[in-house]
């Protein structure tokens, strides 16, 4: 297995509190991860294919969940912290794959290079969804696809008032993320058909983050050809 690391400026993302949330990161989600999110990462990402990015890979948790078939794995992590925990878990699988310090806003991919972009836990976390969904779609080739696992709003309206009273608290503790992002509504209006999608309950982690949705989506012909 090799792992190489390529760098670009990015947010430094390395302040305490940073260095602390990427030590508890995994710990803090191991109930979570245990009670049935592995199986939404498992079957999200065997639908990747080709030459394929993932977008903030954190620490690595989805390292295990891709085909072996893959034509090349590329991580983008910009935050330090996460990234040194990332290349270790790289180093440790039995895969090739290219750890990018990259921001998910600007990736240093030539234009319609890749087949696959995975988002997990991310689009939550990034202050503009729609630059980033509009970089999703600088780099896909035509017919590529966005494999998606994010937070989303509560189609409960008493959930979604605690999210929305909880948001400003709970993105300070976890590093940016917007528990009441509506982001299935995001990526349709950045120009994709989201053509696959799965909503189920994030069990064992706090009830404002447990609402989730997986899925998979295309670029529309209309949004793609646009000027």
């Amino acid at each position: 297995m090799s792992t190489s690391t390529e760098q670009i400026t990015a947010p430094a993302g390395a302040g305490p509190w940073a260095r602390v949330f990427a030590a508890v990161y995994d710990p803090f989600l191991w109930a979570g991860e245990v009670g049935g999110m592995r199986s939404h990462r498992r079957d999200l990402l065997a639908m990747a294919r080709g030459r394929t990015l993932e977008l903030g890979s954190g620490t690595g948790l989805n390292l295990p969940y891709y085909p072996d078939d893959l034509d090349d794995l590329i991580l983008a992590e910009p935050a330090a912290p996460m990234r040194k925990r990332l290349e270790k878990a790289a180093r440790r699988g039995a895969r090739t794959a290219t750890v990018l310090d990259a921001p998910a806003e600007r990736l240093p991919l030539q234009d319609a290079s890749l087949d696959t972009v995975v988002s997990a836990l991310v689009l939550c976390t990034v202050d503009r969804p729609d630059v980033v969904l509009n970089e999703i779609r600088r780099v896909l080739r035509p017919g590529g696809r966005l494999l998606f696992l994010e937070h989303v709003r509560a189609d409960s309206p008493r959930l979604a008032a605690w999210q929305d009273r909880l948001e400003k608290p709970w993105r300070r503790f976890a590093e940016g993320c917007r528990c009441n992002r509506a982001t299935v509504e995001l990526i349709e209006a950045a120009g994709f058909t989201v053509e696959r999608r799965t909503d189920a309950k994030w069990r064992a982690m706090p009830a404002i983050v447990r609402p989730v949705v997986s899925g998979s989506a295309t670029m529309n012909t209309a949004a793609d050809s646009a000027p």
